[in-house]
């Protein structure tokens, strides 16, 4: 069974800084894509980050040059270190990877970006 574990998720002032992790078990992460995503209220869930198996990155537009996707595969965890946020960030913070054929999901981190 796969399950995907996201922390890091908080409240902080516009132009600060998070790292959000998301930790794995039952699933190399190294061997999968995996990706961010966000959910504000009332939008539709968006793409933020993806990491392929050989390492290649994207990024959506609204975050190129302030988020950075990377993988520790000796702990088996992506992260998703934030730089510059903006209130524009608010979001609920959702990591997933495909293994198998199935797409697992995380529960979630808040991430609140607010003066």
């Amino acid at each position: 069974q796969v399950q995907l574990v996201e922390s890091g998720g908080g409240l902080v002032q516009p132009g600060g800084s998070l790292r959000l992790s998301c930790v794995a078990s039952g699933t190399i992460l190294s061997r999968n894509v995996v990706g961010w995503y966000r959910q504000a209220p009332g939008k539709q869930r968006e793409m933020v980050a993806r990491i392929t198996d050989r390492d290649s990155t994207n990024y959506a537009d609204s975050v190129k040059g302030r988020f950075t996707i990377s993988r520790d595969n000796a702990k088996n965890v992506v992260y998703l270190q934030m730089n510059s946020l903006k209130l524009e960030d608010t979001a609920m913070y959702y990591c997933n990877t495909l293994f198998q054929w199935t797409l697992y999901w995380g529960q979630g981190t808040q991430v609140s970006v607010s003066s």
